[in-house]
């Protein structure tokens, strides 16, 4: 019997003690170590190979976050077909072999297949990472999901720090091949870590379907549409990543032309970032069985909108870093409780689907303010831009007012009109 169902000891030590917990977090470290190795050894490969060439350098993005789009709500749904931990575990070895093939090719001489190792992983994560929280929703209960969450959130902040210095040191001091094989590696240990994941539940083999996997996606459509509390969070994903889209490429010209101070000083706002969210992670974790998601994410976005709007009215470099590092305060939060809130709200045969519905319009949303971020500065200013993305927050803060007074986790049950 699963934690979900069963009557758990609801302790921090039971939490910690637990065999999935203690599984789903080593395997979470050791691919923390393989992208992040790769994301830095890769950037600072490409650009040695093409002499800073940045079209090269954005191909990188593309191979990051293109299948984002493309794979999220595929992966999602075939994830709801699929056993998920062995889902998991041959997503990390069909990685670890693509790796691995690739650095083959750099031996024969073929550089450009690095851009493929991005790309694959990136590919299998989107199966990946939505059976993880399926396995979350049958394993952790759900008073401890958010603790769950904040476990995860904290190790990712971690690595925003560690993560930069460990991918530079590991090309600078063995190259790319060692980079490359050290990723392969750590793909190859997280799917030998997850083999101790407690086995799927026999309901969950994969079995004959009457239904097609398009059927099935457009029943995930309906399900969102009909589960009040995940449309108000669609519509917050989408204000979120427009508001976070829109000053993200901006912070060069933020300390360079608002600030006027070199641009070496971006790293501080890096630094500042990073650690708030190491210690907001902690602050969270400790405050998930007293706060409900929908107010971690209310206010959360509350924050960010204030600190949004002083960094761009104010020429103060220390006021300035002191609202980075609140903002970074309250992200985990944000984080969370949107996470906590898609596991909270839809039942389990949804999971995978949901998380491939939702995570797009933020992801979309983002890139697509991204790529206009450019010519919205040629035409208005910095401050005129921060304070537009504070009152995008403002407007999320609005949509999930009335969420506050909803009880999160009961979920939506599938309807007739559903199958």
């Amino acid at each position: 019997m699963s934690q979900a169902n069963a009557q758990p000891d609801l302790t921090m030590k039971s939490f910690f003690a637990s065999r999935f917990v203690q599984t789903i977090m080593l395997s979470g470290l050791l691919l923390q170590v393989g992208i992040w190795i790769r994301n830095f050894a890769i950037l600072l490969y490409v650009t040695d190979m093409t002499n800073n060439d940045p079209y090269s350098v954005s191909l990188i993005s593309v191979a990051e976050f293109a299948p984002i789009f493309i794979f999220s709500f595929i992966g999602g749904a075939f994830a709801d077909r699929w056993r998920p931990k062995l889902t998991m575990v041959w997503c990390d070895i069909l990685s670890a072999v693509s790796v691995f093939v690739i650095l083959i090719t750099l031996y024969m001489g073929s550089w450009k297949a690095i851009f493929f190792a991005t790309l694959v992983s990136s590919i299998l994560s989107q199966f990946s990472q939505p059976s993880g929280m399926k396995l979350f929703k049958v394993h952790v209960h759900e008073s401890q999901m958010q603790m769950g969450m904040s476990m995860f959130q904290s190790m990712m902040a971690i690595f925003m720090i560690l993560g930069p210095i460990l991918g530079s040191f590991v090309y600078y001091h063995f190259g790319i091949e060692i980079a490359v094989a050290i990723m392969g590696v750590c793909f190859l240990l997280s799917a030998l870590v997850l083999t101790f994941l407690p086995a799927d539940r026999k309901e969950e083999k994969l079995e004959t379907r009457t239904t097609h996997i398009f059927a099935e996606m457009g029943q995930g459509f309906r399900y969102v549409r009909r589960n009040k509390m995940l449309v108000i969070l669609g519509a917050c994903f989408a204000v979120a990543g427009l508001a976070m889209g829109l000053i993200s490429p901006l912070g060069i010209f933020l300390v360079t032309e608002h600030l006027g101070m070199a641009k070496e000083n971006l790293q501080w706002f890096m630094v500042a970032n990073g650690t708030a969210m190491i210690v907001g992670g902690g602050v969270t974790m400790a405050f998930s069985k007293k706060i409900s998601p929908q107010a971690m994410l209310t206010i959360g976005m509350a924050v960010s909108a204030i600190t949004f709007a002083v960094i761009g009215m104010t020429h103060l470099f220390w006021l300035a870093l002191a609202m980075q590092f609140v903002s970074g305060l309250v992200m985990p939060a944000i984080q969370i409780g949107i996470s906590t809130l898609i596991l909270g709200n839809t039942e389990e045969s949804f999971v995978g689907r949901v998380n491939g519905i939702l995570t797009p319009l933020f992801m979309g949303a983002m890139v697509i303010m991204m790529s206009l971020a450019g010519t919205i500065k040629a035409s208005f200013s910095l401050e005129s831009i921060y304070l537009t993305s504070a009152f995008l927050f403002v407007i999320g803060v609005g949509i999930m007012v009335p969420s506050l007074k909803m009880k999160s986790g009961h979920v939506a049950q599938p309807s007739n009109e559903l199958s």
